[in-house]
């Protein structure tokens, strides 16, 4: 007996390998296929799209190199590459949405790379930078923070179609990331690396480390800054603050930077403390 595709799947394949790719790597490497809707119709397509999946792997490399560069003592460096990550992350989404360019594959992708970027990336370099020599706590402490942002961004994908689109639930990781980038940006310019490193930062920061790995996984809802519109109009007054901001940032960019993400880090509680107040006063 014969099978057939069910009446609204198309099963499309291209004719000609693609440009540049040689035929031969088709033995090496199977063509990625998915299933996509058009007008209504779900048909397979093969390939993926460049330039959104481009910037991941950029912000999967400013991760992987932020490990590399906090092996070899260049916290400046590693920390600075996880900031770049960060950037390279928000800029995938956003390019794929303009560009109509979003996929399943996609998605996936900049999960994984997130884990990388955002979930280990931090930990170790954190755990090279302070936490090598406390032992337990410290290792410890690196691993709440890596589980959490594992459960954290596993929460995410399973709830991505359901989940409201200016909050997140919980600290998003690449806000997590900074935290504990910019901490350790602002420790290395005081010049506590090493020996000169004390214990009671060292411990301090380990605390701070599983601290920010619970708020991603904790019930606390986060403006997530997806409804603001780039393209709109707005006052005058909003690019004088930008300037401000711009300001702020060249006097001292790791300090600013930390004190900021940490402000936002703080938001959430307070939100939910708010939500929770006008629950009970609406109860009554």
């Amino acid at each position: 007996m014969t099978q057939h595709e069910p009446p609204d799947q198309d099963v499309e394949a291209p004719d000609v390998a693609a440009p540049g790719v040689a035929p031969s790597l088709d033995l090496l490497v199977d063509e990625h296929e998915e299933e996509v809707s058009e007008n209504g119709r779900t048909v397979r397509r093969q390939g993926i799209y460049l330039l959104p999946n481009l910037f991941t792997t950029g912000a999967l490399f400013a991760g992987f190199y932020a490990v590399i560069a906090a092996m070899r003592g260049d916290f400046e460096s590693a920390a600075i590459a996880i900031f770049a990550a960060g950037v390279l992350d928000g800029l995938d989404g956003r390019i794929a949405r303009l560009t109509h360019t979003t996929s399943k594959f996609g998605a996936e992708y900049d999960s994984l790379a997130d884990m990388v970027s955002f979930g280990v990336a931090p930990a170790l370099v954190m755990f090279s930078w302070a936490l090598g020599d406390l032992g337990k706590f410290g290792w410890s402490a690196a691993f709440i923070y890596v589980a959490c942002a594992a459960l954290r961004l596993a929460r995410f994908n399973t709830r991505i179609d359901t989940a409201d689109k200016n909050y997140f639930t919980g600290l998003a990781s690449p806000a997590a990331a900074a935290i504990i980038a910019s901490t350790v940006w602002v420790c290395h310019d005081q010049g506590w690396v090493g020996a000169a490193l004390p214990v009671e930062v060292s411990v301090l920061v380990g605390v701070l480390t599983a601290a920010v790995g619970f708020l991603m996984i904790a019930n606390f809802p986060y403006y997530s800054f997806k409804g603001v519109d780039f393209r709109g109009r707005v006052p005058f007054v909003v690019i004088v603050l930008v300037v401000i901001v711009f300001g702020l940032v060249t006097l001292d960019p790791p300090l600013v930077f930390l004190l900021a993400f940490l402000a936002y880090a703080c938001s959430g509680p307070v939100m939910q403390v708010r939500n929770w107040r006008q629950r009970r006063t609406s109860g009554h």
